[in-house]
């Protein structure tokens, strides 16, 4: 049987062994939750640059609504306008004769003119 006997010396080279192992080890956990720390502020970042992105994008299209709001108001107006000459002129075209019927009344004034001067 083999003893082990531990004593001060060598018990102080085991632990400071462990230490150093356990040292070694912490420091691979630190970078390992360093880097994971440092992947999630980059998709963080990222994140919000594309949110900031969105947000002028928003902002734009905004604007661009606005814009073709007051067009389209404008066009409103102007077509409203447009309907009431329309129905200005074509009360114009109902009192108004057509060019058969101003042929017609010209030959039949034609012919009226040549019996009174015969008569």
């Amino acid at each position: 049987m083999i003893t082990m006997e531990i004593n001060e010396k060598k018990l102080k080279k085991i632990l400071t062994d462990q230490r150093k192992e356990y040292q070694r080890y912490l420091g691979v956990l630190t970078e390992n939750f360093e880097s994971q720390v440092k992947l999630v502020a980059e998709s963080v970042s990222g994140i919000q640059n594309q949110l900031i992105a969105l947000r002028d994008m928003v902002a734009r299209n905004t604007e661009d609504i606005e814009i073709i709001r007051d067009m389209v108001a404008r066009n409103t107006e102007d077509i409203e306008m447009i309907k009431m000459d329309i129905g200005i002129i074509k009360n114009d075209l109902k009192e108004k004769v057509g060019r058969d019927e101003f042929v017609a009344l010209e030959k039949r004034i034609f012919l009226l003119e040549k019996k009174f001067q015969r008569a």
